[in-house]
């Protein structure tokens, strides 16, 4: 109940004491004059404001009471002006001003309107009525004595005096409360922007700390990556091939599991921006898929891929980047959990509106399924279908949590359909832009946009043998001129092991301060940059290359080398002036890609 909502209790409830006090007073004058009419009407009155105050101690619904009220002096009124009294008098003028009053202070402008033209408007009425001489019932009215007049005026200016006193104190009292709150709001409001401001630091602190982290278990993975890559360059025998590879997938293993955390952290934030990038469905699908195929194809089973036709030609706008890893998410939980049988990834358009084309995409598989009872455990984060396959299957449980979270930022839905021992369908639907630009597919992109299928029949020697294939190396570049700005020794001696494969001999700066002295004096073609380094760090180094006053040294391509899983690490190396950025660990060939894109060198 609110504070003039009581008020207005209080009032009603001593009101009516003071009203029952004075009608009974009144009743007395006028039974003594032998009035029958007044004697009666005071009496009922009486009566009825008795009553009221009962029900208002009973169940104070003060609005239906306030209303009865007024009911009962607009009746008053009106019959003491055309019946009774035949007459307007102060006692009148008393009346209408208590119920205007008390009509605007119980039930507000609207009530009060209605109920002050009803007595206004018929008492104005009667008195011209009486002024023309136009007003006669067969009715002889009655007169009290001067004491009774006294008595009901007394009475009435007693009321208006009580509803204009209570409410003055009650509005004083409302401001009050209204300041009050107003201070106490304006307290929250700085604790509100404290916690906000305590909340952003932590935030902060939180990034800063899985950045350093990042950093720190990154570096040691580049190494260990790094030198199996290096090691299976160098052709070895079949049982270090084996051990190699064990030691790779293990390092691996641990990255992926670095990067859910961090991914999933990075969602949570609420700090994913959605790009909106023209590509092709089917080039991108491809792309996907054509890794997981193998994947598939070492545990024996079948991998189709299916793409509509419709989508060939069709250049859209989003992200594919997050669309890549949704659909890498669902896929290698299909082949994580699918002993045997079938992998199918289908992407199909349901609705095309020529501006704007509906696109389902679904992964299907024959493996362990789901029980009913956990289809919703399964998107939480940390958590897998049960104990037993978390132990069976391993990982983190982190694969659907983020697929679920990119869809939402969407609002977009997973749909699941699984029939546990028989496998599982994940799908969900998304809206893409078209693009009015032709896309004209390259031949062997045409070609391959048919279903794919890759079955353990179709299995090389090698891989029958477990003899793993050698890591592909790019073409030898002539005469690239690299600078190395790097701190960590391992990853040195790393980087000048990887450009030897590719007979280079890198120069190395072991800070920024550094690099950008030796930039000076020298001349590169190309400059990767780490961005946590002593003295000076990466970011800086950049800045102070791209304001050098050589156009070919400030222009020299930077590609920075991170470990760090900020957030908006793209937006500082862009804003740092330099070119792209390879994420340690990295893969040789992706390195060497960005290279010779920056660099445009010429290739044997």
């Amino acid at each position: 109940m609110s504070f003039l909502d009581k008020a207005r209790i209080r009032m009603l409830y001593y009101g009516f004491l003071l009203s029952i006090v004075g009608l009974g007073a009144l009743f007395l004058s006028v039974y003594l004059q032998n009035l029958k009419v007044m004697t009666a009407t005071c009496g009922g009155v009486l009566i009825a404001v008795v009553a009221l105050f009962k029900y208002l101690t009973f169940k104070p619904h003060w609005r239906i009471i306030s209303h009865l009220t007024l009911i009962i002096g607009t009746l008053i009124n009106l019959s003491s002006v055309f019946v009774i009294l035949q007459d307007v008098n102060v006692i009148t003028i008393q009346i209408i001003i208590l119920i205007i009053v008390f009509s605007f202070y119980m039930l507000g402008q609207n009530w009060g309107m209605f109920y002050s033209l009803l007595n206004l408007l018929p008492v104005l009425l009667f008195m011209v009525m009486k002024y023309d001489h136009n007003y006669y019932i067969a009715w002889k009215p009655e007169r009290a004595d001067e004491a009774t007049d006294i008595i009901a005026a007394c009475v009435n200016f007693i009321l208006i005096i009580f509803i204009n006193s209570h409410f003055y104190n009650t509005f004083i009292a409302n401001i009050k409360q209204l300041k009050d709150t107003g201070e106490q709001q304006a307290a929250l409001n700085v604790k509100f922007e404290k916690a906000i401001e305590k909340a952003e630091k932590s935030s902060q602190a939180q990034s800063e700390f899985l950045s350093t982290m990042s950093h720190e278990i990154r570096t040691p993975l580049n190494a260990v990556i790094g030198m199996s890559n290096l090691l299976l360059m160098n052709n070895p025998r079949a049982d270090q091939s084996e051990n190699l590879e064990i030691l790779k997938f293990s390092a691996n293993n641990l990255l992926a599991i670095v990067n859910d955390v961090l991914d999933f952290n990075k969602i949570e934030s609420g700090k994913i921006v959605f790009e909106q990038i023209k590509f092709n469905l089917v080039d991108l699908m491809q792309n996907i898929c054509g890794g997981q195929s193998i994947k598939a194809q070492e545990k024996g089973l079948l991998f189709k891929l299916d793409v509509d036709s419709t989508l060939r030609r069709k250049l859209v706008f989003g992200d594919p980047t997050r669309l890549t890893q949704i659909i890498f998410n669902l896929v290698s939980n299909a082949i994580k959990f699918t002993a045997q049988g079938n992998i199918w990834v289908r992407v199909t358009c349901v609705e095309d509106r020529h501006n704007n084309i509906t696109v389902r995409f679904s992964v299907k598989d024959t493996g362990i399924g789901i029980k009913p009872d956990n289809l919703e455990n399964i998107f939480e984060p940390f958590t897998q279908e049960s104990v037993t396959t978390t132990r069976q299957y391993g990982g983190t449980g982190l694969g659907l949590a983020i697929v679920k979270r990119l869809l939402e930022l969407q609002n977009l839905q997973m749909s699941v359909n699984s029939v546990f021992g028989q496998g599982s369908e994940f799908s969900f639907n998304m809206e893409f832009p078209v693009s009015t630009e032709a896309y004209n597919p390259p031949r062997e992109s045409a070609t391959s946009a048919r279903t794919t299928e890759v079955s353990a029949e179709r299995q090389s020697y090698n891989e029958q043998t477990s003899v793993p294939e050698p890591v592909s190396l790019p073409s030898e570049p002539t005469g690239l001129r690299v600078l190395v700005a790097e701190d960590n020794p391992v990853n040195v001696m790393l980087m000048k092991k990887l450009f030897s494969k590719w007979n280079i001999i890198p120069t190395i700066a072991e800070n920024g301060e550094r690099a950008v002295e030796i930039v000076q004096y020298g001349n590169f073609d190309v400059i990767l940059m780490d961005l946590q380094m002593p003295i000076m760090n990466g970011f800086d180094a950049s800045r102070e290359i791209r304001k050098m006053t050589d156009p070919a040294k400030s222009g020299i391509p930077i590609i920075a080398l991170t470990a760090s899983a900020l957030f908006d690490i793209r937006e500082q190396v862009t804003a740092a002036g330099m070119n792209d950025y390879v994420a340690k660990p990295f893969k040789p060939d992706d390195l060497m890609e960005k290279i010779q894109n920056l660099v445009a060198i010429t290739v044997k």
